[in-house]
């Protein structure tokens, strides 16, 4: 099993999910801001359940994954970001590189925050899988579309995946 790293950057905790962490997570994906550009779908408990123990089976199986995201100033969870292989059914495929993807509460959205926490990231993909190509798939939302510029990701392709999205690769 891969060691999951905690990650500091000036205002934030990039740390692995703890079991305390769930009521945060279901209501992160419950929330319709956030999932308004990701699937469009709020998710229930079960399905957030799900989700969080697919982070730890990434983190084992990959030896990469996602991060609770959480504000130094308040100690608190504020979204997740890390990467992902999900072997997704799309043209052209992204499978066997690092998809990167985020999720911020609301409250934390314009902040800068989903930039600072990338940016850790990527920093720490390049230094574990310098040979592995990033990625990333958007839907048509223009704060995400600016995140991914500022990261230094460039569109490939549009194409279709649970409605119109974006690909970039970095």
């Amino acid at each position: 099993m891969t060691d999951i790293p905690t990650l500091e950057t000036e205002r934030l905790t990039l740390r692995p999910h703890r079991l305390d962490d769930f009521e945060a997570h279901a209501a992160l994906w419950a929330d319709e801001d956030v999932v308004r550009f990701i699937s469009g779908i709020p998710s229930t408990r079960e399905q957030s359940w799900s989700r969080m123990l697919r982070i730890a089976g990434m983190w084992h199986h990959m030896g990469f994954g996602f991060l609770a995201i959480v504000e130094k100033a308040s100690d608190r969870f504020i979204g997740e970001a890390g990467f992902l292989e999900s072997r997704r059914e799309m043209t052209p495929s992204i499978e066997g590189t690092m998809e990167l993807g985020w999720a911020l509460i609301p409250s934390a959205h314009g902040r800068g925050y989903a930039t600072e926490a990338l940016t850790a990231l990527i920093g720490w993909g390049q230094a574990h899988f310098p040979a592995k190509p990033m990625s990333c798939i958007i839907s048509p939302d223009p704060a995400s579309l600016r995140v991914a510029a500022k990261l230094g990701f460039r569109e490939t392709t549009r194409t279709q995946y649970n409605g119109e999205v974006i690909q970039f690769s970095r």
